[in-house]
């Protein structure tokens, strides 16, 4: 028995190691478990951080390919994919060497293995090569264990051919069709990714259009300029077999209401329908952790479970599956810990597609503003009226501004175009401090950037834009 100590928290993804540290810095003593060889989790070592890599030099590939000679630079750029993916790795090594200092830094006891629960306060931690356990005792646990690719029924993934966001981040070669399966952040994210890199993109999606959740206006104008970068969409339909022939698949689709099925072949297939709590043999059942239908631990409003002393936060318990939400949950739960009041606002937590152009969302989209019978004013503002836009030939887009028709109060916002990933922020904090879109439009923004379009979306919300 290793310990005590007055915190263990299983996994060090954005939500287990910010958790860690916050509860360092308060005065805790602090061990983690993770089952991987390097901190981050998903995030770090295969999602977030490698995916924004990969789509990072995939758009600076593209624009030097059908950009750049409109601004006077001529150049012919060559793919060399091997380099490419070397970068991505640099990258994420210096993301996860960064945790793991921190880890240092804070004084934060590591331990590398497979965490489970074997009582209230003993957190067993099995070597994944089958040695001898150790046990942590705690006065208090966190599971913070993320998330896994959900999967298709019938379909084996073997990340080579079919292949989640995993494999889909280590491919070999660019695939002369890639088939996707999803139109969600993931499939259109690393859809974008091998797009530019010169593969055909099918994506397939159940529901009758794209990003499911996000604001409609923003995701049908997302889908045509899709369209116009070369995605094919077949929605309302669903893969019901896959064959592998040799170095092709062939995927057979069905409309989703019912009618007949056709085949279509692709190099590679990325299954990208979604996430699911990661809770399998954590020791939940046995130690009476109660969990919903859908697999998530159950938590109070304080992030903890129906067994005193075991709490849960980021993908394992309800809510948006976002890194960020993770890091917030993180800290309010070791607050609360500490006798202080951590607590998370739900209602802004921004979201980001990081496609070329970005998407980014904040708040109440329209369609739930209508559901929920409150009265709105909304002001938009295209990104074609913005100079630095202009200038910079990003011009695809706009910013859009929802507030309550009767105190103004900003109540959500939602923007496609460049850098939006960035400029969400500021909506973010207006809305943390419950302002109001005359608040927003009365703020001096620096002239020209891409941030007088939110200004000029808040002006428009009592019908005064000056640039348009």
């Amino acid at each position: 028995m290793s310990g005590p100590y007055d915190l263990v928290v299983i996994g060090t993804g954005p939500g287990g190691y910010v958790c860690a540290i916050r509860a360092s810095q308060l005065g805790m003593k602090v061990a983690v478990v993770e089952k991987r060889v390097s901190h981050g989790g998903t995030c770090l070592n295969v999602g977030c951080i490698p995916s924004k890599a990969l789509l990072h030099a995939s758009e600076l590939f593209d624009e030097a390919g059908h950009g750049f000679a409109k601004m006077g630079i001529d150049v012919s750029p060559k793919l060399d994919l091997e380099k490419m993916m070397a970068f991505k790795a640099e990258g994420v090594k210096g993301n996860v060497d960064g945790i793991a200092y921190l880890m240092k830094k804070n004084k934060i006891d590591t331990y590398h293995g497979l965490g489970s629960i074997a009582a209230p306060a003993v957190v067993r931690v099995t070597p994944e090569n089958g040695g001898e356990a150790t046990d942590l005792e705690t006065k208090s646990i966190v599971i913070a264990t993320g998330s896994d690719v959900a999967r298709l029924p019938g379909i084996d993934i073997d990340e080579k051919q079919v292949v989640s966001s995993t494999g889909a981040l280590e491919l070999q070669q660019v695939p002369k069709k890639l088939l996707v399966v999803g139109a969600g952040v993931i499939g259109l994210e690393l859809g974008s990714v091998w797009r530019r890199l010169g593969a055909e993109v099918h994506v397939v999606e159940y529901l009758d259009r794209i990003v499911p959740g996000m604001d409609l206006e923003v995701a049908t104008q997302f889908q045509k300029i899709l369209i116009k970068q070369g995605f094919t969409f077949q929605l309302g339909a669903k893969v019901t077999g896959l064959e592998r022939n040799g170095s092709l698949c062939t995927v057979t689709v069905e409309p989703a209401a019912g009618g007949e099925a056709q085949k279509i072949e692709a190099d590679v297939v990325l299954v990208a329908i979604g996430r699911v709590p990661y809770t399998e043999g954590l020791g939940l059942e046995e130690s009476g952790v109660a969990i919903d239908n859908r697999r998530r631990i159950v938590v109070d409003n304080h992030f903890q479970t129906n067994v005193k002393g075991i709490y849960a936060i980021g993908d394992v318990i309800a809510g948006p599956m976002l890194a960020h939400k993770a890091e917030d949950e993180g800290v309010a739960v070791a607050e609360i810990l500490a006798g202080q009041s951590g607590h998370v606002n739900y209602g802004v937590i921004p979201g980001v597609i990081y496609t070329a152009p970005e998407v980014a969302t904040v708040g109440k989209t329209e369609e739930e503003l209508k559901e929920a019978g409150i009265e709105y004013k909304a002001g938009k503002f295209p990104f074609l009226a913005n100079g630095r836009a202009k200038v910079n030939r990003t011009t695809e887009g706009f910013v859009k501004v929802l507030a309550d028709a009767n105190t103004d109060r900003v109540l959500g916002v939602h923007m496609i175009g460049p850098h939006v990933g960035e400029l969400i922020a500021e909506a973010a904090v207006i809305m943390e401090f419950g302002g109001s879109a005359e608040d927003l439009a009365r703020t001096c923004h620096a002239h020209p950037t891409l941030t007088e379009a939110v200004k000029e979306a808040a002006l428009a919300v009592d019908k005064r834009p000056i640039h348009m």
